[in-house]
């Protein structure tokens, strides 16, 4: 019902920057929360960020906090995460995510999930 397509991820030096992109396609909704998650093999899936339905609020991993920022444009369908000072520990396959139930940081509460995009920061 739902189709989530992730892009701009690429190969960036330590310190540099990314914005990832996630268009929405379907039964979307503006209340719709949505979330990016990020994975590296053998390890657990990471919560990155998550916006609600308005943009309003947000809320992110730890990790992250102070270099990346969350937002969505409704109108386009579409939610992006602008990743700044990169570090070599964010490489990661990162993933957009959709909730209809509203704004988590629990993977397993998220409806719908992109296909990921790599991110790599080389140092």
């Amino acid at each position: 019902q739902v189709q989530l397509v992730e892009s701009g991820g690429g190969l960036v030096q330590a310190g540099g920057s990314l914005r990832l992109s996630c268009a929405a396609s379907g039964r979307t909704f503006s209340r719709d929360a949505m979330g990016w998650f990020r994975q590296v093999p053998g390890k657990e899936r990471e919560f990155v960020a998550a916006i609600s339905w308005s943009g309003g609020g947000t809320h992110y991993g730890d990790s992250v906090k102070g270099r990346f920022t969350i937002s969505r444009d409704n109108a386009k369908n579409t939610m992006y995460l602008q990743m700044n000072s990169l570090k070599p520990e964010d490489t990661a396959v990162y993933y957009c995510a959709l909730n209809y139930g509203g704004i988590s940081d629990s993977y397993d509460n998220y409806d719908y999930w992109g296909q990921g995009t790599q991110v790599t920061v080389s140092s």
